[in-house]
């Protein structure tokens, strides 16, 4: 918005209409609907969280599941990210309709749209800030209050799902350890046993 601010203010539009004003400040100029610019910024935001989350971070930090089971790790990875894909989306989707965003959005659209051709002025302050700032402001705090502790008591129960497929994670580890070592000594022991009984083959023919 900065930018835009400033070519306005260094040289105006490069090109202007018959009566000089520019061609987008027209009452039929074309703007992104702020539905879809909020739509984008989600896309956007789910891209990078994805790229940030990579399977080299997620092998990083289980290296021993990655080294025992290399495919285990690959599958618990995708699924991690689809779910966390699919979490986000519908964070956002219950917040846009707690929020009724899609309906408010499309109104200040078309507020903004009709304004463009309005001539009086607009709303102006009553000359008492506090009174102003506190019904405006009021109302929607509480309302994101309400929200926010929502959200914290559903990231709670998610964290809590968390910790315990880690737990669970870490058990399945130390079976494998453990399934791992006993079959390291069963052939220890077979082989011990081979070796004794060839010794003791010889021994009888001697």
């Amino acid at each position: 918005m900065a930018t835009a601010r400033g070519a306005h203010a260094d040289g105006g539009c490069e090109e202007k209409g018959p009566e000089g004003s520019c061609p987008e400040s027209g009452p039929h100029s074309a703007t992104i609907p702020r539905v879809k610019l909020l739509d984008t910024l989600v896309d956007t935001f789910l891209q990078k969280l994805v790229a940030a989350g990579s399977y080299q971070r997620f092998t990083d930090c289980y290296k021993r599941l990655y080294q025992l089971q290399p495919e285990m790790t690959q599958k618990i990875y995708d699924k991690f990210i689809t779910q966390l894909q699919t979490s986000v989306q519908e964070e956002i989707s219950e917040i846009k309709a707690e929020g009724n965003l899609e309906a408010v959005l499309n109104t200040l659209d078309r507020i903004v749209e009709e304004g463009k051709d309005h001539t009086e002025l607009a709303w102006r302050p009553s000359g008492i800030p506090e009174e102003d700032v506190r019904s405006a402001m009021v109302p929607y705090f509480l309302q994101q209050r309400e929200a926010l502790q929502r959200r914290v008591h559903r990231q709670e129960a998610e964290n809590r799902q968390l910790a315990e497929a880690v737990l669970a994670g870490r058990r399945r580890v130390e079976e494998l350890q453990q399934q791992g070592q006993a079959q390291q000594q069963a052939w220890q022991v077979g082989a011990l046993a081979g070796v004794f009984l060839l010794r003791a083959g010889s021994s009888c023919q001697g």
